[in-house]
């Protein structure tokens, strides 16, 4: 599946700045056999006095951006070409917990794919009881860690309330979890705190999906958003796999990835410091256009 994607980010800011500085994760991944970034742009408006483009130690692309002149606005515009295929079907080979814990405990890996950098707290994600004990009460000795998974997503979905209102960026998991109601942000650190808390490798995903208009109604512009999802370490056999707790499904052609981290501070699509006073005003504005529904490959 081909996709035409644009997105734009602005900050107003209510007196102009005194210098800023700050890093930017918002072109899609090229990922073997998953995505090709076919061509993509990051345009900054005003015109930084500094800018650098680089890849992080996840291998996400980062633009970073500094100011030395004040401003009254920020406008960041990414347009782009995905190609997304379509993850074919597999069967589950996921050990149990007790043969996931073994093949970590052999592991050697510290690459920046290493489920071994997975497994404990975070900056955004606290290995807190009430994640245990809600795990725990989810899963079963028998199961495999892909039904684990299942389970646990499937019961977050269930109990869970999305509200656009209820949170925001800086809102912890936990109170997130104890009101069960957030947004998709939410739904990811919190099903990442409980897999953790059962010794199960689990990230953050950053990116983009495709949304569907209501049967008979016309797609809206700028109606797509950033996204987020989990990404789980199954074992040696499975690998990696991904989930959207928040839409309660595997992820597919329809999901288009940013980046990949430990939580959403790794990853956050627009991030940094100035100097100013008063407040400010942010707007986030996507498309994502498929360009061809009926030439859709799989893998």
């Amino acid at each position: 599946m081909l996709y035409d994607l644009s997105m734009v980010l602005e900050n107003e800011y209510q007196n102009s700045t005194d210098n800023a500085r700050n890093v930017i994760r918002v072109l899609p991944l090229t990922l073997p056999n998953v995505q090709r970034l076919v061509v993509g742009s990051v345009h900054i408006s005003p015109a930084p006095d500094e800018r650098m483009d680089r890849n992080d130690f996840f291998g996400n692309a980062v633009t970073e951006i500094t100011f030395r002149q004040p401003i009254s606005s920020l406008q960041i515009t990414l347009t782009a070409r995905v190609e997304r295929l379509r993850p074919a079907r597999s069967l589950d080979l996921s050990p149990k917990l007790a043969g996931l814990r073994t093949e970590l405990q052999s592991s050697t890996d510290l690459t920046p794919h290493s489920p071994l950098h997975y497994l404990v707290a975070s900056p955004r994600i606290a290995m807190s009881e009430p994640f245990l004990l809600f795990a725990k009460d989810t899963v079963s000795p028998e199961m495999t860690v892909m039904q684990m998974v299942l389970a646990i997503g499937q019961r977050l979905h269930a109990e869970m309330r999305f509200d656009a209102e209820a949170t925001d960026v800086g809102t912890p998991a936990l109170t997130a979890f104890e009101n069960r109601h957030g947004v998709c942000q939410d739904f990811s650190h919190i099903m990442i705190s409980c897999l953790r808390a059962l010794g199960i490798p689990a990230g953050y995903v950053s990116g983009f999906l495709r949304t569907l208009p209501p049967k008979g109604q016309e797609r809206l512009e700028g109606a797509d958003a950033m996204h987020a999802w989990v990404r789980i370490w199954c074992g040696k056999e499975v690998g990696w796999v991904e989930y959207d707790p928040t839409n309660d499904l595997m992820v597919g052609a329809d999901h288009l990835v940013v980046g990949y981290g430990r939580d959403y501070a790794d990853v956050a699509p627009l991030k940094g410091v100035l100097r100013t006073s008063g407040g400010q005003a942010g707007t986030h504005r996507v498309d994502v256009v498929p360009l061809d529904a009926a030439a859709e490959p799989a893998l």
